[in-house]
């Protein structure tokens, strides 16, 4: 329903949202569960986003789980959502307890391969684009930036063992 407003309108939402989901979390500190996703295009680059709310640091796609979503599932969704790429393989790599905001963040990080050229909405991305691990843009979360070595070697490990092979993933969290 929000596209029928025009981009710029619908930034200024988002911006305005986001600032009353951040202000709800320290005050409520949930429990919240989340993907991010670490798409890699032929060369072996990851794609990375911007976006119109937040920090405006380059970050990985990906986003809340819904209620029951499978981690995977929630991770191919936020990833076409938010760029219009596809994940041609999906593997669960990791389970990462974060805080956010003050809320308290189960980040499920899945990995995979996109065939597809990234395709920023001008909504909630304004910008996505690939990049080499050794030449990652400015600003990038430091946490992001110190943990995407261990996860590119778990990528190809992880390529390398489910090769053809169905995914599992492991249980996800009670909350």
């Amino acid at each position: 329903m929000l596209y029928l407003i025009p981009a710029p309108a619908h930034r200024v939402v988002l911006r305005l949202a986001h600032r009353v989901r951040r202000r709800w979390w320290f005050v409520r500190r949930p429990r919240i569960s989340g993907c991010r996703v670490l798409a890699f295009d032929r060369e072996g680059r990851v794609l990375l986003v911007r976006h119109s709310y937040g920090s405006g640091a380059w970050m990985p796609p990906g986003g809340g789980l819904r209620a029951g979503e499978d981690p995977l599932s929630a991770a191919q969704r936020e990833l076409l959502e938010e760029t219009g790429c596809t994940l041609q393989w999906a593997s669960h790599i990791e389970l990462a307890e974060e805080q956010l905001h003050g809320a308290g963040n189960s980040v499920h990080v899945i990995v995979g391969d996109t065939l597809d050229t990234p395709l920023a909405d001008g909504r909630e991305i304004i910008e996505a684009r690939f990049f080499a691990a050794d030449e990652l843009p400015e600003p990038m979360p430091g946490l992001f930036r110190a943990r995407l070595p261990e996860w590119i070697t778990a990528a190809i490990a992880a390529r390398r063992h489910h090769a053809g092979q169905p995914l599992s993933l492991p249980p996800a969290p009670t909350a």
